[in-house]
């Protein structure tokens, strides 16, 4: 009767160690994603052409605070290629991130607060680990707006958008 005992608890210590494991792989990867992030904003903020757009997968979308703006990789680059040239990027450096995984683990999720010269962003998007390394496969840019004055931005921004949702809703 003492071995039931004794095999629970070695059970239990055993469950204990794959969980810490997968815990410890996951932190590793996180790591690893932090990383990648805050080296494709430096790219960005560098104008580093190819290693910013080396980040991105080949299949992967680009989506941007105007409400037209969501490019295929080539379509980016052919838009972003004048700004690089001009060394006229953005600067953005995470001021928090928040990283989940799928259950297998070839896929991320991200959410980021960014310091910008538009002020407070929200960046978020999908990674995917293709041949051991991180690429963005999707990547979303969002405005913060305070909810104080989200009439004052409804206000200045409807003459354009109320264009654009009707034409919008005619297709």
């Amino acid at each position: 009767m003492k071995k039931i005992p004794l095999m629970f608890a070695f059970l239990l210590m055993m469950l204990n160690f794959s969980a810490v494991s997968a815990q410890a792989k996951y932190e590793n990867e996180k790591t690893a994603i932090s990383t990648m992030l805050d080296g494709f904003n430096t790219a960005a903020a560098k104008a580093d052409f190819n290693t910013y757009f080396g980040y991105f997968a080949d299949e992967s979308t680009f989506i941007g605070t105007d409400a037209t703006e969501i490019w295929d990789k080539k379509a980016f680059m052919v838009w972003a290629k004048p700004y690089f040239d001009k060394k006229k990027t953005w600067n953005f450096s995470a001021l928090k991130r928040n990283i989940y995984f799928s259950k297998d683990g070839k896929l991320a999720w991200f959410d980021e607060l960014l310091d910008t010269q538009m002020k407070i962003c929200r960046g978020s998007g999908v990674v995917e680990k293709i041949n051991g390394q991180w690429k963005v496969r999707q990547y979303v840019l969002s405005m913060t707006v305070p909810n104080e004055i989200v009439d004052k931005v409804v206000a200045e921004k409807a003459p354009m958008e109320d264009v654009l949702i009707q034409k919008l809703k005619t297709k």
